[in-house]
């Protein structure tokens, strides 16, 4: 396949509710949509899930779009790709910037599908037909927190995952624990807590938690292994892990029992099902996050929690969760706590034009 020509959409969107941890509040989203266009004009999309801050990674929106359109585009356009993987070496004179990457590969994926005819599921080797759904729970208030695990229970979310910091950690989750003592219940710290904090983190232990993820510092794997040492629940490694090689040596080091896989965060699909592939083959779980995504990135995130590694429901929900009016047709639908893995070639979901053009803010088209 030859790509004539990409376009961005640079776009933003209203959350329904303001997510909130300690390193700030989200009420509002941007995010970059890539829409690639091959000779045939066959269209693959994928999607950039930097945020406008650099709280999570470096990365940004704006610096997204600098490296996307400055270099990795004039990388692809009008050059014969014959599968996605190649991708690895074409953009490896990029240091970094693996959420630029991911929007551009992720796309090049859904068109090569496409091409194919295939669900991008069945290329990545996915076997699931459903996947199980979790949901975060991300408020400053106890009371919130309770009532919003109550309208998620309600919609069948399979798994909870509550945002924690020093000082709203022990009576937050001890407070759940007391009303849903059987809640399929996770921590997420996002690098909220040190070494000094291990008695703090220790008596989580008794609350039967599945994980604590990402506790310690953003860019560490060491400090990690001393913690998982000090406590019973596991940890998981989100931030930390951005390549292959940085899951082996965490799981040599023994620093999680579990790790989130993030494509974005890892600089794709290609990345992602390498680490997957290599965390099974060492019997280590893994999950599929989420980053307050719109519909593209969460359809490409349905297939890759559809290989057979993902044993722990990840953050997917509903197109409904987060916004009153999707970019994809059909939008995400959690039923009876799962969603379903479409059959239909590349990603399985249509682009909602019509919301595209309402929320998009910044277009821009490149050909040669």
């Amino acid at each position: 396949m030859k790509i004539s020509s990409t376009i961005l959409h640079v776009i933003k969107m209203p959350l329904k509710a303001p997510f909130t941890t300690h390193l700030g509040t989200v009420s509002e989203r941007k995010g970059i949509i890539i829409e690639v266009i091959d000779e045939d004009g066959i269209r693959g999309f994928g999607e950039g899930v930097a945020f406008s801050s650099p709280w999570y990674t470096e990365e940004t929106v704006k610096t997204s779009l600098h490296v996307i359109e400055d270099f990795l585009i004039p990388l692809i356009l009008n050059k014969e790709i014959s599968h996605p993987e190649e991708l690895l070496n074409i953009l490896e004179p990029i240091r970094g910037n693996h959420m630029a990457k991911s929007a551009l590969e992720t796309a090049v994926w859904d068109l090569y599908a496409k091409r194919s005819g295939q669900p991008l599921s069945r290329l990545l080797g996915g076997t699931s037909e459903s996947i199980p759904s979790g949901v975060v729970v991300a408020t400053s208030s106890i009371a919130e927190a309770l009532s919003q695990i109550e309208n998620n229970l309600a919609e069948g979310y399979r798994r909870f995952k509550v945002k924690i910091q020093p000082g709203r950690d022990v009576e937050l989750i001890s407070e759940i624990r007391r009303q849903y003592p059987d809640l399929p219940l996770m921590a997420d710290a996002n690098s909220a807590y040190s070494l000094s904090d291990v008695d703090r983190l220790k008596a989580l232990d008794e609350y039967n938690l599945m994980m604590i993820e990402q506790p310690l510092g953003f860019d560490d794997i060491i400090d990690h292994a001393n913690l998982q040492k000090s406590i019973r629940t596991p940890i998981c490694l989100d931030e930390s892990i951005h390549s292959l090689e940085d899951a082996r040596v965490a799981i040599e080091l023994g620093s999680c029992k579990i790790i989130n896989i993030k494509m974005g965060r890892v600089g794709g699909l290609i990345e992602a099902k390498r680490i997957h592939d290599y965390c099974q083959e060492k019997e280590i779980e893994v999950w599929a996050g989420g980053m307050i995504e719109f519909g593209i990135s969460r359809a490409h995130n349905i297939a890759l929690a559809s290989l057979p590694g993902f044993t722990i429901p990840g953050d997917i929900s509903s197109s409904s969760r987060f916004w009153e009016e999707d970019i994809i047709l059909p939008e995400v639908i959690v039923e009876n706590g799962y969603i379903k893995v479409p059959k239909e070639a590349g990603i399985g979901f249509d682009i909602n034009q019509k919301r595209l053009r309402e929320v998009t803010v910044l277009k821009k088209i490149y050909k040669n």
